[in-house]
């Protein structure tokens, strides 16, 4: 036999391999199982002489409710529909509960049980994270002046996380006598932290703890003296920046700044000269910052320039000068300078000018080089210039879609740069470039135990064509064995908001979808920064139409190119990818077998109504204020909860957490609850509620995956695909 059609052969031989022996589909297999069924109290919203009837509004529960040791009947009624779904979801999939446990198995069978990152050195000591055998959590370490030196081990979150069921420990800041540690820990996972303090030398924790507040401070060069951010405690806005005396109570912190326009998020940090406190302050389209000399913690912030109706920039201090990447008259932005004492706009002088085809992203600073991180033609990049010489040069990556980006780089006085590079097929990569001589050395490839060959799969770039022709970016990966046909199963994700760009990353979990013949795609629609700026502002407030469209319309390229078909299309998205996803069901709920919406904002009208919600005044500038008539019927035209209507949906999971403060869960519930009051067809619609997580689910490097398996099994079971992958 030719040994072309012998491979064929072989290749059909795996794919039927791969099937189930039974051929029932998984409507057919829950025959029977009844969904729970929401009670109705219809609740009436009106605005600009528009009223809405919301008949599930009473699934709404504060925090108090939640955790209150005798539940008042509202919130009884609202954890038992929460359960209700979750058993039903549980009875659903209950004939994947083997293949979900076999997708855990192998998900975290790839993932190296004892590892450690690469040390970086600072103040003195090199400083890492390792994890053990077995461990959920990272262990926080250091050594002193050579890597030959004993070990010390700063923060053991596994000790720490022992007692609860979520854990989460962030923003270590270690003191300039290189004596004390500063932590906040989430136990909840609302994204409210406390900080509390550590001695390194002895090892015993201190008496001060910092309540409310959010992740990220600085130490002022006095080693007692730290600065930090609380939040409202309605909204969960950081709106304070506190000074602490190491040894008082937190009632007796001063506070030093009080951020009132609920339209902006605030923090503190120390430069990376450490020379200056700097408190920053973000909204959509405005950036303000505050500094403070670290040698004078008792002194007032002073502003660094004044704040307007729409700048957006940010500051990097070196030796006697500050460095500004600013969007002042400069769409993707450009960099200026100026000197110490004369930093208001009107001083500063351009260093790098605006270019309208390249996005200049950030820089890293160093005694002779300048690091410029930028994107063009939805790909990251990365400039050197020796400020010697004035010469200029990019780092090559060699591949058609990849990201890379600079790492943790905190010495000035060095040629060495640390970047971190990744593809679809390539796993992570941390790298350290010699700026000078052009050399570079691999310090560490993220391990995916069992192996793992990046020539076994294809990557491409492609472009897709939107309804108003402009040029959507489309990155896809699949298993060299799989052929892309009408029966090819294709997932397909995509983000699109707050300008945030999705890169075309390596992920081992995702391996078990392409070695059963799955196809990724990621839509790099609008409403991110992958082809600059303006990219960002057409899908964003009155052009946020766009992002949908555009998803929209890749896959109906993708299935005219014969990628896959709407009988085997799959999309996914969460949070405002969530929302994403709720617009296109609405939209075209045709194209897809199957959807899976994590934490979807989908109630958009209401919840940017209610200015006690989270993250709701300070995104305004992203969405629209609905109580401007033209904003609300902008919102309310795409909404995905006002737009449920009497039609065929896909096969749905949605999922969500009771604790999430940003994407609240009663939005996914309501959601759900209207789509199976609305929808005409026999699809699956199933919601997972994680009743002891937030916004990014479970805590703990291996406890996460049993929900990506959950998932992974739903999308597997639509395609009646067996546990075996093409490996087997």
């Amino acid at each position: 036999m030719n040994i072309k059609y012998l491979l064929l052969a072989l290749w059909v031989a795996i794919l039927v391999a791969c099937q189930t022996d039974n051929s029932e589909t998984m409507i057919q297999k829950i025959k029977g199982i009844n969904p729970p069924i929401a009670e109705k109290q219809d609740s009436l919203i009106e605005a600009h002489g528009n009223i809405r009837k919301d008949p599930f509004f009473w699934m709404r529960l504060t925090d108090e409710q939640k955790t209150a040791e005798h539940p008042d009947e509202q919130t009884r009624k609202t954890l038992a529909y929460l359960n209700a779904e979750n058993d039903y979801t549980q009875k659903v999939l209950a004939h994947t509960e083997e293949l979900q446990q076999q997708l855990y198995d192998e998900i975290v069978g790839r993932i190296k049980q004892s590892d450690e990152s690469v040390p970086y050195f600072k103040n003195g000591y090199w400083y890492y994270t390792k994890y053990e055998e077995g461990k959920e959590y990272p262990i926080y370490c250091r050594k002193a002046k050579t890597l030959d030196n004993p070990e010390e081990i700063m923060l053991d979150a596994n000790i720490l996380a022992a007692d609860h069921d979520y854990y989460n420990v962030a923003a270590l800041h270690v003191s300039a006598d290189n004596k004390m540690l500063a932590f906040a820990e989430d136990t909840v996972s609302r994204r409210i932290y406390t900080y509390r303090f550590k001695n390194l030398e002895t090892g015993a924790y201190l008496n001060d703890v910092l309540t409310n507040a959010s992740p990220g401070g600085a130490w002022a060069n006095d080693n007692s003296t730290f600065f930090y951010t609380t939040k409202n405690k309605v909204s969960l806005l950081s709106e304070k920046i506190w000074r602490h005396a190491l040894g008082n109570k937190q009632a007796s912190d001063q506070m030093v700044y009080h951020e009132k326009d609920p339209a902006y998020y605030i923090g503190v940090y120390k430069s990376k000269s450490n020379d200056y406190i700097i408190i920053y302050n973000n909204s959509t389209i405005v950036s303000d910052y505050h500094i403070l000399k670290a040698d004078n913690p008792q002194g007032d912030f002073q502003q660094f320039t004044p704040r307007e109706k729409k700048h957006e920039y940010s500051i990097q201090h070196y030796q006697d000068k500050w460095y500004i990447v600013t969007n002042w008259e400069a769409t993707n932005f450009r960099l200026m300078e100026t000197s110490l004492n004369a930093t208001h706009k009107k001083n500063w002088k351009e260093v790098i000018a605006h270019r309208p085809n390249v996005l200049l992203s950030g820089i890293d600073v160093f005694t002779n080089h300048l690091v410029i991180s930028e994107r063009a033609n939805a790909l990251t990049k990365v400039r050197i210039r020796d400020q010697r010489t004035g010469e200029e040069h990019y780092l090559d990556f060699g591949e058609d879609a990849y990201v890379a980006y600079t790492s943790t780089n905190p010495e000035f006085n060095t040629h060495t740069l640390r970047y971190i590079y990744s593809s679809l097929t390539t796993p992570m990569s941390t790298i350290e470039y010699n700026m000078d001589d052009r050399t570079q050395v691999i310090k560490k490839q993220q391990e995916v135990v069992g192996g793992h060959n990046p020539e076994d799969y294809i990557t491409k770039r492609l472009w897709a064509s939107a309804r108003d022709g402009v040029k959507i970016p489309v990155s896809i990966v699949y298993h060299k064995s799989t052929k892309p046909s009408t029966q090819t199963p294709l997932l397909q994700y995509a983000y699109g908001s707050y300008g945030s760009s999705t890169d075309p990353w390596f992920s081992s979990t995702r391996l078990s979808l392409l070695d059963r013949g799955f196809i990724f795609a990621i839509a790099h629609v609008r409403g991110g920064q992958e082809m600059g700026r303006q990219w960002y502002e057409d899908g964003k407030m009155f052009k946020k139409i766009n992002t949908f469209n555009d998803f929209v319309d890749v896959s109906k390229y993708l299935i005219a190119e014969e990628y896959t078909s709407p009988e085997h299309l799959y999309a996914q998205g969460g949070s405002a990818g969530g929302l994403l996803m709720g617009a296109v069901v609405n939209m075209a709920p045709e194209l897809y077998n199957g959807v899976i919406a994590a934490v979807p904002f989908v109630d958009v009208v209401s919840t940017m109504m209610d200015e006690t919600i989270p993250l709701t005044t300070n995104e305004f500038d992203e969405w629209g204020n609905p109580k401007n008539k033209d904003s609300y019927d902008y919102m309310l035209s795409y909404s995905p909860y006002d737009q449920v209507k009497a039609q065929a949906y896909p096969n749905m999971l949605i999922t969500t957490g009771l604790f999430d403060s940003q994407v609240q869960y009663w939005e996914p519930a309501k959601w759900i609850a209207k789509l199976r009051d609305h929808k005409t067809d026999d699809n699956i619609l199933l919601m997972y509620t994680n009743m002891d997580a937030g916004h990014g689910g479970a805590s703990g490097r291996f406890k996460r995956h049993k929900e990506t398996a959950l998932q992974y099994a739903f999308f597997m079971d639509l395609e009646n695909i067996s546990g075996r992958s093409l490996k087997d």
